[in-house]
């Protein structure tokens, strides 16, 4: 009945406020309103209890919308998808489509290594037939008799380094690239001249395989499977035809990826072990490849996830030959959260870029 009376005044209503509520201390402003100092000490009580009360209502509404997350481990163990295992020849195939090309930029590797060290590498380094003739395709014609020539606007050549503090300033190999007419030249030093010339090298003999034309199979022209893999296993079981998909490797050759797309039960995973895993006996053949490009005998190996395009140039191991290599592996697999959590995306839909590749992106 008292409760929807109309009081006189706000102190009436204060009062009853006061001796009705549940909030504690507030009785204590009506009681001690006889002792000014005790009311005084009630009412900043009770104030800072409100402002403390407030403070943590800040501190939870700010962490909720913060959107934390909590991490939680486990183990499990059940079937696996074994992951796509890459392996490419450390020197690529002499092509003989672009044969005569070849024979040029040897030539012109020769010369420019008497050049700069005096020394005669024509019986120790290229073993290469000049007799050999690109063959003749009536598809698309004789490529060894195109107007393609090679470029002499890049030549390697001695260049004195001027950041040396001695007096005598000492020289550095590098290579000059010039414009077509011999102008705007770019310079670039290297600190040995193994590294120059490689670079060098590469650089004219991508130029020389940009001249196949892209309705050639390179894998008609390439060495086989058989040429680099003896044997291959998995699981006890041996490999079938398509386990494995075949590209070529502009620097690393012919290049073989197993298990590419992730989706084949025989690649399934159901024990951990060296017997149960991936077994292979590879070649390293040596015969007609171009040593310039790699200095080094053996395979490149990558281990990465399915529909994934391999660069073996960043990432990747080298197992030498005449050895044998155990490699274990264990997957770390990181789900990121979207929406309020963080700006990460599902299938791209939703971001102004165009993919150019139907694969799964990576940081390369």
């Amino acid at each position: 009945e008292g409760l929807i009376e109309f009081y006189d005044s706000f102190k009436d209503m204060f009062e009853f406020f006061c001796k009705n509520t549940t909030i504690h201390g507030t009785i204590r402003l009506v009681c001690s309103d006889s002792n000014r100092m005790k009311t005084a000490f009630w009412t900043l009580l009770l104030l800072a209890s409100f402002g403390m009360l407030y403070w943590q209502f800040a501190l939870m509404f700010s962490q909720y919308w913060a959107y934390p997350v909590v991490l939680t481990m486990s183990m499990h163990s059940g079937p696996k998808m074994f992951p796509a295992i890459t392996v490419c020849n450390l020197d690529p195939y002499r092509f003989k489509l672009v044969s005569e090309h070849l024979v040029q930029l040897d030539h012109m590797a020769e010369e420019s290594i008497a050049f700069l060290y005096g020394i005669n590498t024509s019986a120790s380094l290229f073993h290469v037939n000049e007799n050999i003739h690109a063959k003749d395709l009536p598809s698309i014609g004789n490529l060894s008799r195109s107007s393609f020539k090679l470029s002499q606007n890049f030549s390697l050549l001695r260049m004195p380094d001027h950041s040396s503090r001695s007096g005598k300033k000492p020289s550095s190999v590098g290579f000059r690239l010039c414009n077509a007419t011999g102008g705007n030249c770019f310079y670039k030093t290297y600190s040995s001249g193994m590294g120059a010339i490689l670079e060098w090298y590469r650089f004219h003999y991508m130029n020389v395989m940009s001249q196949l034309p892209v309705i050639i199979n390179i894998s008609d022209h390439e060495e086989q499977i058989e040429d680099m893999i003896y044997s291959c296993q998995y699981d006890g079981e041996p490999c079938r035809p398509s386990d494995y998909v075949h590209f070529h490797h502009p620097v690393f050759g012919s290049c073989y990826t197993f298990n590419s797309k992730g989706t084949d039960p025989f690649w399934t995973a159901t024990k951990p072990g060296i017997p149960y895993g991936l077994s292979l006996i590879l070649r390293a053949e040596q015969k007609d490849h171009i040593p310039l490009l790699s200095t080094v005998a053996g395979v490149k190996v990558m281990i990465h996830n399915h529909n994934q395009t391999p660069f073996l140039e960043h990432e990747g191991f080298d197992i030498r030959p005449g050895i044998a290599t155990t490699i274990g592996i264990q997957q770390d697999e990181v789900n990121r959260l979207g929406g309020n959590y963080g700006k990460c995306t599902t299938d791209g839909n939703d971001v102004n870029v165009k993919l150019l590749y139907n694969n799964s992106y990576t940081l390369q």
